[in-house]
């Protein structure tokens, strides 16, 4: 029986009700959580803004200190963290790893910052007067995660806000609890202190938006879909909360007539099935000039067709299963509605009950080929392990195609004219590009979101996301000892 955290200690929810989570691959029962309800929420936001006054002062590098701990007990415990979310939410192991992997480097990442947390110190317009800016933290942070990077986006998320001096109500997904409660036991081996770190479980209707509500709580930071999205934006925005929103992708690899096919190949088979396509950068559309389709599309079916799926555990497994029945079930209806739109099935496009995969919620890899750029399934987000072709005629309506959507996030271009290289970085609308590499594998040093509907302009990772957490205090020092006015005392008159 799994608990939440509140306050320094585990508790139950308040009403004493529970969910069960299932693992996806076989139906056995991973954990009950806490089904909590709003009074569970102001607990924790209580025991976090009592806890504030005392994390915030704490000198930086001391919080710094608490990160890299983390960083090190992740390391120490990454096994047993990638089995529990294989087990949680389906991802083979070596996807489970790499995802432990980059919360221990945004940990890491993170302790560096510590110590290089600049401010500015910038001319003033005046003599004998000092200019200068400062970070500040925000005060109570709720963070909102989802289910298919359990440990890599709550580690986003809470290790910049609690470096900056913020304190913490994470609402971690019901698809991937038992991940989350094991981070949460890792920041308290590594020394957090009692109130600064609060875990709820429970769904979005009762915890999310009573997080995302509350009157304390002065920073959201969300990723999931684009709906929740819109409606944690409108209820916090009541009360003017800043909120940083990463939302869907419809993710398009562009393969040009120069490139080099194989490694294009490689490229869109990790992008459109890597996480059984459960990623918001996964490769949905592959966009390929007419003179490589055919022998392309070949290629893609073919090797498509040998991927090894089943359970995580399973060292010699490539594909998981879907998250949940749920997910499978939004999947194969979109299946149906490609098939009924006129594009042709290529593989796939059934669910996959093979060995022991019977107790699962796999489908199989597939591929839709003669997609045109108004279908649907060439322009909703999937969330699964489904590809739609599109054919192009050159690189102008190749960007024209892949910016046909709604979304923004992640795209790639797999080329080597390095002038056409260019133009594509220039002309798509994402907020991220590849050169001759897959839509997926953001590092966590550097800036990770989109554009359009894929956000509201925030960025996670690197050196960006701390500005989530931060607010600027600018400082002016006046040593004139009189008074001086700014715009005023600094009109010049040229002789």
């Amino acid at each position: 029986m799994y608990k939440n955290y509140i306050n320094g200690k585990w508790q139950d929810a308040k009403c004493g009700k529970t969910f069960t989570k299932l693992n996806p691959a076989t139906g056995e029962e991973v954990g009950k959580f806490p089904l909590s309800e709003p009074e569970d929420v102001n607990d924790a936001v209580a025991s976090a803004k009592k806890a504030f006054k005392g994390w915030s002062r704490t000198p930086l590098p001391t919080r710094g200190d608490i990160m890299l701990k983390l960083g090190n007990l992740m390391l120490k415990n990454k096994e047993e963290l990638a089995r529990i979310e294989t087990q949680d939410m389906g991802k083979v192991l070596k996807e489970t790893r790499g995802d432990v992997q980059e919360g221990i480097d945004t940990a890491y990442y993170a302790f560096g910052e510590a110590r290089r947390f600049f401010g500015k110190t910038v001319p003033s317009e005046l003599p004998d007067k000092i200019c200068m800016t400062f970070h500040r933290p925000i005060g109570v942070a709720g963070l909102i995660s989802p289910w298919n990077f359990p440990a890599a986006i709550p580690c986003w998320k809470m290790i910049p806000a609690l470096l900056s001096g913020n304190t913490v109500v994470f609402k971690p997904s019901r698809e991937a609890p038992a991940t989350a409660a094991k981070l949460v036991e890792l920041l308290i081996e590594a020394g957090i202190p009692e109130g600064v770190v609060n875990i709820i479980h429970g769904a979005g209707t009762n915890v999310g938006e009573a997080i995302a509500t509350h009157p304390d709580i002065s920073v959201i930071s969300f990723t999931g879909s684009v709906p929740v999205g819109k409606r944690l934006a409108e209820i916090s925005g009541k009360s003017l909360k800043r909120i940083s929103l990463e939302l869907g992708g419809k993710n398009g690899q562009i393969v040009m007539d120069d490139a080099d096919l194989e490694l294009a190949l490689e490229g869109a088979l990790w992008g459109a099935f890597g996480t059984t396509g459960q990623r918001c950068t996964a490769t949905s559309r592959v966009i390929l000039h007419k003179a490589i389709h055919d022998k392309f599309v070949d290629m893609l079916v073919k090797r498509a067709n040998k991927i090894k799926i089943g359970y995580g555990l399973d060292e010699s497994m490539e594909m998981g299963p879907c998250v949940s029945e749920k997910q499978r079930d939004i999947v194969a209806k979109y299946v149906d509605i490609g098939k009924k739109e006129g594009a042709k099935l290529a593989c796939g496009g059934e669910p996959y009950t093979e060995g022991n995969c019977k107790n699962g919620f796999f489908y199989r890899p597939t591929i839709f080929t003669g997609v045109t750029p108004d279908m649907r399934i060439a322009k909703e987000e999937i969330f699964g392990p489904v590809l739609s072709v599109l054919k192009v005629n050159d690189l102008d309506e190749a960007i024209k195609v892949i910016n046909d959507t709604e979304y923004g996030l992640s795209s790639s271009v797999y080329i080597k004219d390095v002038n056409n290289a260019m133009k594509a970085v220039a002309e798509i609308e994402a907020g991220i590009t590849y050169i001759n590499a897959p839509t997926i594998g953001a590092e966590c040093h550097l800036p990770f979101g989109g554009v359009k509907n894929t956000g509201n302009g925030h960025r996670e990772g690197g050196w960006t996301v701390y500005e989530v957490f931060n607010e600027t205090q600018t400082v002016y020092i006046d040593y004139s000892a009189k008074l001086q006015r700014a715009q005023i005392d600094t009109t010049v008159t040229l002789k």
